[in-house]
């Protein structure tokens, strides 16, 4: 049988391809133009970051454009043969414990939500927090079984879903609120949606045979080594929303009814990854942005105009290999660019190694680059090997450039072999001082050895500039080690200007840390997706909420938390209970919008 069905193709146009699936509706047929070979360009543009492979174009013989057809249908049968005959797909096992990682259904429309325990406070802002997460087509990740050996998804992987809780206020003061939930629509989704069979064979991560062999088969099939998954981050630039993930471009975002609009080039501008976490500039509203590649050029930076239309400035910072680049840092002046060894490297699965390693024995180093600054204009400073994914803030102090940062000794991605077991896979508060003058570099904990945060968060009007707070989600140990992936149970506001004053008993006084204030949930309660939420009319930096979507293991009730920061351990003063679970994800935002 055949379907035909229009996509979003990666250049941002609409473009109709049509499929014809096999017998046991396992692989699909392309249409001849989706499967044609694409020139080097397009292949770097459109294949993930993890994955991508130096190929070369295969040259074409023009002919009758029948028999060209007819060699792409035998083709096409052929490839999709070898899947079929040589690959099995296989779903990975699920622990009881991780059961709130699985997918759920699309609602299909909004509902009202009117179970709420407290209320909503006044002055708090009408507008949408929006979370991304991985929520896997075909009830879960997959791993592929062959006589090359086995390949697995990593935990970071799936499709991408928006979850959505709306805030209107009526004419008496008083909110409606109402949720909604949306994948996003990449080219692959739509793909193998469309097939109702998984197609991408997964290939991160696995023995280095069958690695190379998926890229290679997901190439032929599909012009694409891996799927774009959009399920990382969302982010505000121009009035607009985006969805995003490292392995593509960002993918526009309608903000009131979910659905994808197209993809995001900068207008043509942008052909490469676009990674998680781009910075916007204090004062002139333009927009950070910088992706990360398996080839040469290893890390791009851009900067888009405030009105999201030009990019007017782009440069290589030549680095010399493929650091997974997850976040970078922006004060008034400067650019910080981490090149940390976690490392992607293609050459290493010909040596039966992984696509993807964190190498502690390899420099690790910040560097300080002016905005609109290129290569040469770059200062580089050395600092102890460390896996960082996540900057709370940067900015200038005297001579020096300050980066505060959640800073672990290893690398959850792709994931220990034998399981989540250390306590060094967590990360901590660190602090990293440049001296632009000196070139010395100060580093240092700011906060305790037996507490570990991510996700940061800060009033985002302080961007760039010093700041007196900030915010993080909590790791609880015991809960992560026991479902191999990461849990938080609490969340944490920073004092940046005072110090600790409570140590455990016996324990001296080893480092200068900082005060921390917690906001814990009950027990087998963990939250995802937090962003601080202004204050309308504040005036004082920690004028605001954390709004925080949470599940309960035990009741398996969704909800959201709505925490005041000024009384940031008391109880939240509005719980919002969903009529549906929520599974657990990634990034969050608050976006104020007026209906």
């Amino acid at each position: 049988m055949a379907a035909s069905f229009t996509t979003l193709s990666p250049n941002c146009s609409i473009q109709p391809i049509t499929l014809g699936l096999s017998s046991n509706c396992k692989v699909i047929n392309s249409a001849s133009s989706f499967l044609k070979p694409k020139s080097l360009p397009y292949i770097k543009h459109s294949c993930s970051l993890h994955v991508q492979l130096i190929l070369r174009p295969i040259p074409q013989i023009p002919l009758q454009s029948h028999v060209s057809r007819a060699i792409t249908h035998i083709k096409t049968k052929f490839l999709n043969a070898i899947v079929d005959s040589a690959f099995e797909f296989i779903d990975q096992l699920v622990l009881p414990s991780q059961a709130n990682f699985a997918p759920v259904e699309e609602l299909g429309e909004a509902m009202d939500i009117t179970d709420i325990e407290g209320h909503i406070p006044d002055h708090f802002p009408e507008g949408v927090h929006v979370r991304n997460g991985p929520n896997p087509l075909f009830g879960g990740l997959k791993s592929s079984k062959s006589m090359m050996g086995k390949t697995k998804s990593v935990w970071v992987e799936g499709e991408g879903m928006l979850h959505a809780l709306y805030f209107k206020r009526k004419n008496d003061g008083c909110y409606t609120i109402f949720y909604n939930n949306r994948y996003v629509q990449t080219v692959t989704y739509n793909l193998e949606k469309q097939s109702t069979n998984p197609l991408f064979l997964p290939a991160v991560k696995g023995d280095s045979l069958a690695v190379m062999c998926s890229m290679l088969l997901n190439w032929m099939r599909f012009g694409k080594l891996n799927k774009d998954y959009s399920n990382t981050n969302v982010f505000e630039h121009s009035e607009k929303l985006y969805s995003i993930s490292e392995n593509h471009i960002p993918q526009e975002i309608d903000i009131f009814t979910l659905n994808t609009l197209k993809y995001w080039d900068v207008n043509g501008a942008w052909n490469r990854p676009f990674a998680s976490h781009p910075k916007k500039v204090l004062g002139t509203g333009e927009l950070v942005i910088f992706g990360v590649d398996a080839t040469k050029p290893y890390l791009e930076i851009g900067i888009v105009s405030a009105d999201g239309k030009e990019l007017v400035h782009k440069t290589d910072v030549k680095l010399d290999r493929s650091c997974l680049c997850h976040d970078i840092g922006i004060t008034s002046r400067y650019i910080a660019i981490l090149d940390f060894p976690l490392i992607v490297d293609s050459n290493r699965l010909l040596r039966r190694g992984q696509l993807i390693k964190f190498d502690k024995e390899k420099y690790a180093r910040i560097g300080i680059m002016p905005i609109y600054g290129d290569a040469n204009s770059i200062q580089w400073f050395e600092v102890e090997p460390n896996c960082t994914f996540h900057l709370i803030n940067s900015f200038e102090d005297g001579h020096e450039v300050v980066l505060w940062g959640c800073r672990a000794l290893d690398s959850i991605i792709p994931g220990p072999e034998d399981g989540l077991k250390e306590s060094k896979l967590f990360s901590r508060v660190y602090e990293w001082r440049l001296n632009m003058k000196s070139g010395e570099v100060k580093e240092k904990y700011l906060t305790g050895a037996e507490e570990f945060m991510d996700f940061p968060m800060i009033n985002a009007s302080f961007t760039g500039i010093k700041n007196r707070y900030g915010y993080t989600q909590v790791v609880d140990p015991t809960a992560s080690f026991a479902a191999d992936i990461p849990k938080y149970g609490a969340l944490a506001k920073l004092y940046f200007e005072e110090p600790c004053s409570e140590f455990p008993m016996g324990e001296t006084r080893k480092e200068e840390l900082i005060r921390v204030e917690y906001h814990r949930f009950e027990r087998n309660v963990f939250c995802t997706g937090s962003a601080f939420v202004r204050k309308e009319g504040g005036v004082e930096e920690d004028d605001g909420w954390i709004i925080t979507f949470v599940y309960n293991e035990d009741t398996g009730i969704s909800q959201v938390h709505i925490i005041d920061t000024k009384k940031f351990s008391g109880e939240a003063v509005a719980k919002i209970t969903i009529p549906c679970r929520v599974p657990y994800g990634f990034h969050g935002a608050f976006v104020s919008i007026s209906f």
